[in-house]
């Protein structure tokens, strides 16, 4: 051996040393963003994972099916297009009305500007390409739920991913979603996204080193309603990433007013405020608290009855979201049910809010059915059936499209009979249902900790249970 390794280094030669095995070049260069699943379809058991994509595949054909002789207007698609054509070729955004219904434009100008490649392609061309798109965002978005719930287990991602890709185009608010061809899901998927991160940008990586909050931001300046995201985050004490979206919302309003100055004065001055030209708020498809108040009184216009009562919802909503955020200690999934009480809660409170922006229904369920698996695996002499009835229940009101059942042609609306309010409410109804539950889940879990339900500022942690203990030991 010696003589053998001499011979080496005379020749100039290191000793041969056992050889490891190369790497995969491409898997090598590919980056992040596509490595990663990769990755997770591998780790996925690939028994469930083919059942799993066999389903959604059969499921989206039956979908395909069903669109095709239900026929599918992708109208507010049509908008969006007209919306960046008038951007494009210099039109009065606001004055335009197109489609059959003579619908206007009622996003800001920025989002016109966003709408502006949709100009580039046909219709035809268009709605494959939407659709197309939204299925794969609800996929994002079943990702992101997962990511934001904790569950399940990583391997089993990618099969939870695929089911809710495939069977989730049968809930309600995303059937509506892809037949009108809407933006909900480009939004709740932002949102979703800059709520998933941590509240420190990262060193590496061109996103991550976003501070959080941009995105927000960015869906607030399309669509207003996700600024109250920004207000949660301030609420819980996330103040920079609560400025940092409203600067990002600012900027948007500016870019607007730079590109498009009579557009954007417009906008803020006048059409912002007239609620005619988004619809009528009494119809089935607003499903607001607002909307339920004026079907509940048989009026159009539920005056000051409607304004305290979307008043008294935003309040208990945000107060519970804030309460959750910092009973977090205590309460497993802590972050994901604040995040979804303040979704919930947006959707709620908005004077107008259609049945597909319910697409939050996603990540409430994801939530549920996470609480019901927990409870499932409980050893059977202390598992209580709580939770399974309650996502059965939630799941089923999203499946069930239940305000189309009620008579809703022309001025019925307003004339709907006593036990017709409740289907014609039911997305209201299982929100302010949701809240009461997170608010019920937080107290119990408080009390299991001999925590008390609400904590004075200069309280800290554990100092109100210390004070029961240290009292017990001097009276004994």
């Amino acid at each position: 051996m010696t003589a053998v390794r001499e011979a080496d280094r005379t020749a100039g030669r290191q000793p041969e040393r056992p050889s490891r095995p190369t790497p995969d070049p491409g898997r090598r260069q590919l980056p992040a963003p596509l490595r990663a699943p990769i990755d997770a379809l591998r780790a996925a058991p690939r028994g469930p994972l083919t059942a799993a994509a066999a389903l959604a595949v059969v499921s989206l054909l039956a979908y395909a099916t069903v669109r095709h002789f239900v026929g599918t207007s992708m109208v507010d698609m049509i908008v969006y297009r007209a919306e960046g054509g008038a951007v494009a070729h210099g039109g009065d955004l606001y004055a335009l009305r197109v489609t059959e219904w003579n619908l206007p434009a009622t996003y800001p100008p920025f989002a016109a500007m966003l709408f502006v490649p949709t100009t580039w392609f046909g219709i035809g061309v268009l709605r494959v390409a939407v659709t197309a798109g939204n299925i794969a965002l609800l996929g994002l978005l079943a990702h992101l739920s997962f990511r934001l719930v904790g569950w399940p287990r990583r391997e089993l991602r990618p099969i939870g991913i695929l089911l809710v890709t495939g069977l989730g185009v049968w809930l309600e608010p995303v059937f509506t979603t892809l037949r009108y061809g809407q933006i909900n899901l480009v939004l709740a998927c932002l949102i979703l996204w800059d709520l998933n991160r941590p509240d420190a940008p990262a060193a590496h990586g061109l996103l991550r080193r976003l501070p959080k909050g941009v995105a927000i931001g960015i869906a607030a300046g399309i669509k207003l309603t996700p600024g109250l995201f920004a207000v949660y985050l301030m609420i819980t004490g996330r103040v920079r990433s609560s400025l940092t979206a409203g600067l990002t919302f600012l900027g948007t309003v500016a870019l607007g007013a730079l590109l498009l100055p009579d557009a954007t004065w417009g906008f803020w001055t006048k059409y912002l405020y007239d609620s005619t030209r988004v619809g009528k708020t009494e119809i089935v498809d607003n499903q607001s608290v607002r909307g339920a108040v004026a079907r509940l009184l048989h009026t159009a216009d539920p005056g000051t009855l409607a304004t305290l009562a979307g008043a008294a919802v935003a309040v208990a909503g945000l107060a519970t979201a804030a309460w959750v955020h910092r009973s977090a200690r205590w309460l497993p999934r802590g972050e994901a049910w604040g995040i979804c009480c303040a979704a919930v809660t947006a959707v709620l409170i908005s004077p107008i809010s259609w049945t597909h922006h319910w697409v939050w229904c996603v990540p409430v369920l994801v939530l549920l059915a996470a609480e019901a698996a927990h409870e499932r695996s409980r050893p059977a002499e202390v598992r209580r059936l709580r939770w399974r009835p309650i996502f059965g229940a939630t799941l089923l009101a999203f499946l069930s499209f239940a305000m189309w059942v009620v008579p809703h042609k022309g001025d019925l609306d307003l004339h709907l009979a006593p036990l017709a309010l409740i289907p014609a409410a039911v997305y209201p109804l299982v929100g302010v249902g949701f809240l009461a539950a997170a608010a019920a889940r937080v107290a119990a879990r408080r009390r299991a900790a001999g925590e008390p339900l609400l904590r004075l500022p200069e309280q800290r942690l554990g100092s109100w249970a210390e004070s029961r203990r240290s009292e017990g030991r001097v009276r004994a």
